[in-house]
Parts: C-alpha cells; sequence; structure tokens
C-alpha cells in the first residue's frame, strides 16, 4: 500500500502489505457485497448478535464488537462474545481478541479449518489491524514508527522495557482537533496494550486512559463559559478508553484478500462529532 489522503474515518493506506506470498490475489468488491447473506450455510440468527454483523461465508463471521463485552470468558462478567456466538455455531473459535473496553472489527472462525488458516496468519503477522484512536494533543504524523519492546507487569498493565517483547506500531494522523487528533493505528505485533503505550511514549496518549496519562474529555473542556444543568453531574464524552478496531484485511481460504471495516459505535461516534463541531 502506498500512504494517501484519506477523508474522516477512512483508512489511510501504508506502504506494507497484509501478505509477503505472491499467490494471494487482493479482490475489491462495492461495500453493499459485504452484508449478502450467501445460500450454501445457515446465516447467523437474527434475533442474536445481527446487530453485530459485518460480514458472513462458509468459514468465517466478521463482528464489530460493541464495547464493554468481553471477546472470551471473564471472571467478573458471564457474558461475551465467544459464548453468544457458540449459542448457534458450536464449534466457533476467535481468530483473536479484542480488550473489553475496545470496540470493533473481530473475526471469528466458524470451524477447525477456517480457525488453522487465520490463526496462522496472525502468527506469520500478515493480517493487517487498522484501529481508529482519539488522543490528546496536536500532532501530525505520517507513518511515523514506534518500536519499542513491552514487558507485562504482575498489576495487568505493561511497561516499555527492552527486556520485553518486541513491539512495532504505526501511526498517521487523519484529523486535527482544537486541543487533540484522531489517529490510524497500524500494530504489526499483537503485544498487550500495544497501542495505547505506544501512543503515550510519544504523548499522545488516548483519551480517557487513565492508566498510560490519558484523561477523560468534558463538554465544559470544550465549551469555554459551559455550565451543567442545575442537578445534574458532569460525565465524560466517553467513557472508556478511546479506541476503535476500524479495520482488518486477511486471506480466506480460497486465496483472495478481504478487506472488512467496522463502523464507530455511538460513543466514540459522538466524541468525534463533538471534536470536530468545536474545531469549526
Amino acid at each position: 500500500f502506498q500512504t494517501s489522503a484519506v477523508p474522516a474515518g477512512g483508512i489511510s493506506r501504508t506502504a506494507r502489505g497484509i501478505c509477503q506470498t505472491t499467490s494471494i490475489i487482493a479482490t475489491t468488491e462495492p461495500k453493499t457485497a459485504r452484508h449478502r447473506v450467501l445460500t450454501n450455510f445457515a446465516p447467523v440468527p437474527k434475533a442474536t448478535i445481527s446487530d453485530s454483523l459485518v460480514y458472513e461465508d462458509a468459514d468465517y463471521l466478521v463482528l464489530n464488537k460493541p464495547p464493554g463485552l468481553a471477546t472470551l470468558e471473564d471472571r467478573s462478567d458471564p457474558r461475551n462474545l465467544l459464548s453468544l456466538v457458540r449459542e448457534f455455531e458450536p464449534r466457533a473459535q476467535m481468530g483473536h481478541r479484542l480488550d473489553k473496553e475496545t470496540s470493533g472489527v473481530l473475526i471469528v472462525a466458524r470451524h477447525p479449518e477456517a480457525y488453522r488458516h487465520i490463526s496462522m496468519q496472525f502468527e506469520g503477522r500478515h493480517v493487517r489491524k487498522v484501529y481508529h484512536a482519539v488522543v490528546h494533543g496536536i500532532h501530525r504524523f505520517n507513518h511515523l514508527e514506534v518500536n519499542r519492546a513491552i514487558q507485562i507487569q504482575k498489576d495487568g498493565t505493561v511497561r516499555l522495557a527492552n527486556a520485553g517483547k518486541s513491539a512495532q506500531t504505526f501511526f498517521d494522523t487523519l484529523e486535527v482537533y482544537q486541543q487533540h487528533s484522531l489517529l490510524q493505528c497500524e500494530p504489526i505485533t499483537g503485544r498487550m496494550h500495544q497501542i495505547r503505550i505506544h501512543a503515550a511514549s510519544v504523548k499522545a496518549p488516548l483519551v480517557s486512559d487513565s492508566t498510560y496519562g490519558g484523561n477523560p474529555i468534558y463538554l465544559a473542556d470544550l465549551k469555554p463559559g459551559f455550565k451543567l444543568k442545575k442537578g445534574t453531574e458532569a460525565e465524560p464524552l466517553i467513557k472508556r478508553v478511546a479506541l476503535h478496531a476500524y479495520a482488518v484485511e486477511f486471506q480466506l481460504l480460497d486465496g483472495s484478500v478481504k478487506q472488512i471495516e467496522a463502523t464507530y459505535p455511538k460513543d466514540f461516534r459522538a466524541l468525534v462529532n463533538q471534536l470536530r463541531r468545536q474545531t469549526r
């Protein structure tokens, strides 16, 4: 891919492709094709997770995970995305995972062969993952590379340390606001909290990420003189880390390459729209 300017909310192409082999031929399809239901397998029941379904075929489901829902079993919450999927797809396995707070695109394998296929792509770093993040500060990153090792701490957080595992992330600026920026983040490796700690290392902590130096945004921060209604308390514009898994690109079993995007959830979209309004 070559870097190019993109409209708000789009994908900035980078110089890195998702696959290293020449046998894979990328395919392009109109966006409506992502939502078609094929006829040679049972479609996802509309009463379960249909609102999160972005793409399906005989081998894979791709979901737009809502924030606040764990990908796998969580001791603190019996609900998780995998258990919901297995209600109608008993052999389903997650191709990867997202943190509970993170929203966005998630690949689910419908059977063991599909799981092996996607697992090998993640292991070989052939899956292209694109995230969008709202960060503090005005930044004009142009394919900025952060290549710093990450070490997991006993308290469940991470730190940058030479003794840790190698980690590489690329950052591009999509939009700049009065005091914040919308970044495209492309992690090459898949370390715990990688985007969050790497962004913080270049003085761009994610909004509401108190673990790594971020703070919540309140409407009063954007509107001087703003006053709350009597009897109400100020609430942040987004109550979680401002990170969304926007797109993924991977190889299907037939050898073609599929790119799939996941629209912003309500809270992330509202945050971006509010920042845009205050910048006009």
